[in-house]
């Protein structure tokens, strides 16, 4: 982060100094946490209030640990030895919103000093690994900030522009909403230069008001950009091909599918796809420009089909920023899931393979990752260990009776459902024609857990997949290090509780 100092964030947040911190308004902060565990000296520890906690509750233990400084809505009484009277702190009405305060005019001062390019990512699915795989090409090419986790809503953003500093070449930020307004919101505040639509699922149906709804928030990103900004544009998603539109920026289209693409616009391709024994999606990777006719071949390092889109989103922002097409292409068959519980293979000592894709999960998400244990469980049996996807409002159970029927159609061996928020999906496998054993429920997460450890055989391929409030990522990380004290491959890493954003959870 750039330094700042105490009264430079007072006046920038629109905030008061306490009376400890007025007599050190000089004080310099060099980093920031709403976390008191991760304070580093010299920190400023914002004092979030939660949904279950307060961080004002966590300032004494923040300045235990160094801190320098805290951003609170009330005066926090100090510990006796710790201080005299209050912690030094700057008051505001809202700290969220002067998080994004101070967010705002830091990458104004990036800007000021030197070349700074930002990115922003959004979509109903991919966001992450799209931000992961850029960061690793990009990364070769000048200093790059990328969010940790799935760092993307009003906390998270703030966060991210806190870790870049003067030498920060690429800033890039993933963007989630749970209403109309977030994404212009972000956008205001980090000021993107190039900015993507993944693609606009049904995810949040139910808070949006309808898919039409999701569509509307997540144009706000194109329509945001400015005219010399760059607007990277999924032409396989006709959703997201409508916000051509909206915005005044220039376009690249990316696309799977030729015929969507609209005649003249510059593209970027992928071609011969097929996939690995491994389920490796593997192209021909086409770009705009001199060399129209020369392809870049790519084997991803990724699960299944469906993480072409995100290959390919990945490869135009750097095509936008003149990345050569032999570094892109080198890069994404290098890179591999950096975060946790997206499609996230373990192979267990005994033979079982275990998918653990639960971080989050939508109907087209349910479809694809379905859809990719079909592919790669040729010749084995198959699980799917399915539980609830949240927030599709009055289309519940529509939409989870569907995902039962694909299950059946994809020929998966076992189903097992877990949660009464799922019911409809156990009900749409059994009225597609399942009978017997092929299609179990389990109420909760334990009753699965015990179910599997008897049930599972050498050579069972079995997928975890749920909406992050189901839980089942956990049940996956369990059962994946079941046989083992250590799992003999696992991507990206440990079975530790990886970060969300702050807001809550995993956000559209």
């Amino acid at each position: 982060m750039i330094e700042l100092s105490a009264a430079e964030i007072a006046a920038i947040t629109q905030g008061q100094l306490t009376t400890t911190a007025e007599a050190r308004h000089n004080q310099i902060v060099s980093s920031v946490t709403v976390d008191s565990r991760d304070v580093q000296p010299g920190a400023l520890f914002v004092a979030k209030p939660g949904e279950t906690t307060d961080g004002h509750q966590f300032v004494p233990q923040a300045f235990r640990n160094g801190a320098a400084l805290a951003l609170v809505e009330r005066p926090v009484a100090a510990e006796d030895g710790d201080e005299s009277g209050e912690y030094p702190a700057v008051v505001v009405d809202d700290v969220v919103l002067a998080m994004g305060r101070l967010a705002t005019e830091v990458v104004r001062r990036l800007r000021a000093h030197s070349p700074l390019t930002v990115i922003g990512i959004t979509g109903s699915a991919g966001k992450t690994t799209t931000k992961d795989l850029l960061a690793g090409i990009l990364s070769e090419h000048g200093p790059t900030v990328a969010p940790i986790g799935s760092y993307n809503g009003e906390v998270g953003v703030p966060l991210t522009v806190f870790g870049a500093d003067y030498n920060t070449r690429y800033l890039i930020i993933e963007m989630g909403a749970t209403k109309i307004g977030h994404i212009t919101y972000l956008a205001t505040m980090v000021a993107p230069d190039i900015g993507v639509v993944l693609g606009v699922g049904s995810a949040h149906a139910g808070e949006f008001g309808g898919v039409d709804n999701i569509a509307t928030a997540k144009s706000e990103l194109l329509r945001a950009l400015p005219e010399a900004g760059t607007a990277i544009i999924n032409a396989d998603d006709p959703r997201v091909l409508a916000m051509e539109a909206v915005t005044v920026a220039r376009k690249l289209y990316f696309t799977s599918d030729n015929s969507q693409v609209p005649a003249g616009g510059p593209v970027v391709r992928a071609t011969t796809i097929t996939t690995t024994a491994e389920g490796h999606p593997a192209f021909e990777l086409g770009l705009p420009g001199a060399h129209d006719s020369t392809t870049f071949p790519v084997t991803s390092r990724l699960i299944g089909t469906h993480q072409i889109t995100n290959l390919l989103a990945a490869a135009s922002i750097a095509a936008a920023l003149g990345v050569p097409g032999a570094d892109i292409a080198g890069a994404l068959s290098q890179l591999g899931a950096q975060s946790r519980w997206r499609m996230e293979r373990t192979e267990r000592a005994d033979g079982v393979t275990v998918i653990n894709d639960a971080y989050n999960a939508n109907p087209e998400s349910m479809r694809a990752a379905l859809r990719t244990v079909a592919e790669l469980g040729r010749g084995r049996r198959t699980w799917a260990v399915l539980g609830e996807m949240l927030e599709l409002g009055d289309d519940s159970i529509a939409e989870h009776d569907a995902v039962g029927r694909v299950v059946v159609r994809l020929n998966i061996s076992k189903l097992l459902v877990v949660g009464m928020g799922a019911r409809a999906l156990y009900n749409g496998a059994v009225l597609e024609g399942s009978w017997g054993d092929e299609v179990v429920f389990a109420a909760d997460v334990a009753a699965a857990e015990e179910m599997l450890k008897t049930a599972l055989r050498p050579g069972d391929l079995v997928l975890f997949k749920s909406s992050n409030g189901a839980g089942l990522r956990f049940l996956g990380d369990r059962i994946a290090l079941s046989s083992t004290e250590t799992p003999s491959t696992a991507t990206p890493g440990t079975s530790v509780p990886g970060p969300t954003d702050l807001q809550g959870g995993p956000q559209l």
